[in-house]
């Protein structure tokens, strides 16, 4: 007697799409080894509000103004709006905003808009998350094509820190979301 096999699929470790390990690009690995900030980008309002979950991104201190770089997506509705409206709002994201950070970055659904997930609040120049571990206002400087990318530099123009000893930073690295509890001292 023939027997057949199970029905369903059979899980396998490895990455059904992932390319052989002597064709992977080294630049794309090095990127992968570096950890990156999660955060969502917004600007607009109302029916005209977008958002795009943003790591590619870095701050530059100095006197005055502090400096934010921020690698965009040139065909996202962001950029389009960042484009219109010159200024921006950065949502520092927490552990538990997973899934809001795969809404925005067009990975999971959001029914009804990405703005249904989460807690949004209108800002001075785009939606503000409730409970995001930090946020920023700034006003683009520049913004210009930079590989696949648009290369928006901008000004700091207020910063809000959310109030807690547990922020639990979310972050990216090697295709995974990660937790990095923020440190504090003196």
């Amino acid at each position: 007697m023939n027997e057949s096999p199970e029905p369903g699929a059979a899980i396998h470790p490895e990455h059904p799409f992932a390319a052989p390990a002597d064709a992977r690009d080294p630049a794309r690995q090095l990127r992968g080894r570096l950890v990156a900030p999660v955060t969502v980008w917004t600007a607009g309002s109302g029916s005209a509000a977008a958002g795009l979950t943003v790591s590619s991104m870095l701050m530059a201190g100095g006197e005055p103004p502090t400096t934010v770089c921020g690698l965009l997506d040139p065909d996202s509705d962001l950029a389009e709006a960042v484009g219109d409206s010159g200024q921006a709002v950065i949502n520092v994201l927490r552990w538990p905003h997973r899934t809001i950070a795969d809404v925005f970055a067009g990975l999971h659904p959001s029914p009804g808009g990405p703005f249904r997930t989460g807690e949004w609040s209108a800002g001075p120049v785009g939606p503000v998350l409730a409970d995001a571990a930090a946020v920023a206002i700034v006003t683009v400087v520049e913004q210009r094509p930079m590989g696949w990318s648009s290369l928006v530099t901008a000004t700091v123009d207020d910063i809000q820190l959310l109030d807690s000893d547990d922020d639990d930073l979310l972050a990216y690295v090697r295709g995974r979301y990660r937790t990095i509890t923020a440190v504090r001292g003196g």
